[in-house]
């Protein structure tokens, strides 16, 4: 029996998101979230897409999750109710996110010790991410030691992009020693989003210009040449760049320092404001761009401020990556926001017919699932949203990397 199925695991600081695929045609077998790990009131959610008839099944239950390790227990249990456990001899492989990879990970990776320890080396950049992602690592390598455990970084697709907008402008031994430059973060999505946005208009990823913008809680932008990243928008860590749900994006670094100066504030504390009090919550008390959208609607000045701030930024990039590239053929939009909110779309592009970029209204504003064009077919520029599949991402390079069919930008 051949192994084609892969598991697929996204682990969080309280949280393991999980999914199961068999590559052979690319399907999902099995979904679920763990989540409130380590408090009293824990939740898993478990979803068999093909149950029976053909139906999907779910099942929830709540209690106690103590630690990641049990976590990870219940997944290989609730998969095992259905027939999929991890002792199953068709499981080829587990392909875990790992969000910072620095200058060395640059593909994905076959995990041993040196790869665990140097993960945990990166975490002081990822310092809420890294460490999870290592102990869903350990916790799968406990459960089934004989299965290739693979990592694939959230960097990694950003690591083509050319010294001179890896760098920053500062003291290069200063740099260097602290590993401080820009890495690019939701690299899998801005893999995926750029070769499908180029098979939506019927061209080879080795023949296309891509801006992805990916827009969820945390946002970011590439600009894509040819199936290769050359500028991203988030950097060391995934603070900078566009504004996003809690935090600022771009900012004069000065800013620190005058909030320890002068607003007696220490750097955990800015820390907390730039992460988890800034972007759009910040700005209006909101995160969920529905529910800024329904006040901007009833007249609310905050949420049309925070809007307003929230596309300008988006305009500017989408600009600075034209001239990056030189020539566009698409802008994608992905992730929840970029997928479900037409407003977002069309105040991101407005003003810029110019540059040939341009929303249909009635295309941008019609309810479909799929990746689609919506923009007027004579503009030169494709205006696209193309939902993003990180899971079959990370499962399709830990499957190639496993069977030795691992391909080549």
């Amino acid at each position: 029996m051949t192994a084609t199925r892969v598991l697929v695991l996204n682990t969080g600081s309280s949280s393991v998101k999980y999914q199961l695929l068999d590559m052979a045609d690319r399907s999902r077998l099995a979904v679920g979230l763990v989540e409130r790990i380590g408090e009293e009131s824990g939740r898993i959610k478990h979803t068999l897409v093909n149950g029976p008839q053909g139906k999907e099944r779910t099942r929830e239950t709540t209690g106690p999750v103590p630690d990641h390790e049990a976590a990870l227990e219940a997944v290989a249990d609730e998969l095992a109710r259905d027939g999929l456990g991890l002792d199953s001899p068709e499981l080829a492989a587990v392909g875990h996110r790992v969000v910072h990879g620095g200058k060395r990970f640059t593909e994905p990776t076959l995990i041993d010790t040196a790869v665990v320890n140097e993960i945990e080396r990166l975490s002081p950049v990822a310092p809420l991410h890294n460490p999870a992602n290592l102990t869903g690592i350990r916790t799968a390598q406990k459960l089934r030691p004989d299965l290739p455990q693979v990592a694939v970084f959230d960097t990694a697709f950003h690591s083509t992009i050319p010294e001179a907008a890896a760098r920053y402008a500062i003291d290069v031994e200063t740099a260097d020693r602290h590993r401080v430059r820009r890495y690019g973060f939701h690299g899998t999505s801005h893999a995926y989003v750029s070769r499908a946005a180029a098979k939506l208009v019927g061209k080879d990823p080795a023949e296309v210009n891509v801006i992805v913008l990916h827009l969820g809680n945390g946002a970011s932008a590439s600009a894509v040449r040819g199936g290769r990243c050359v500028e991203t928008s988030m950097g060391l860590t995934p603070l900078e760049g566009l504004v996003m749900g809690t935090r600022s994006g771009d900012l004069d670094p000065a800013v620190v320092f005058h909030l320890m100066r002068v607003g007696g504030m220490s750097a955990d504390e800015i820390d907390v404001l730039l992460n988890k009090r800034s972007g759009l919550v910040g700005l209006c008390g909101d995160n969920d761009m529905r529910e800024i959208r329904r006040r901007v609607d009833e007249g609310d000045e905050a949420a049309k401020l925070a809007f307003d701030v929230y596309v300008h930024r988006l305009r500017k990039y989408v600009g600075a990556y034209y001239a990056v590239l030189g020539r566009v053929d698409v802008v994608a939009f992905t992730a929840g926001v970029g997928e479900n909110s037409a407003p977002v779309r069309a105040a991101a592009l407005e003003g810029l017919e110019g540059l040939g970029l341009a929303v249909d209204e009635r295309l941008n504003s019609a309810r479909a699932d799929g990746p689609r064009v919506i923009s007027p077919p004579h503009l030169p520029v494709a205006v696209a949203v193309v939902p993003t599949d990180e899971e079959l991402e990370i499962a399709a390079e830990t499957y190639e990397l496993v069977t030795g069919a691992r391909r080549r930008p």
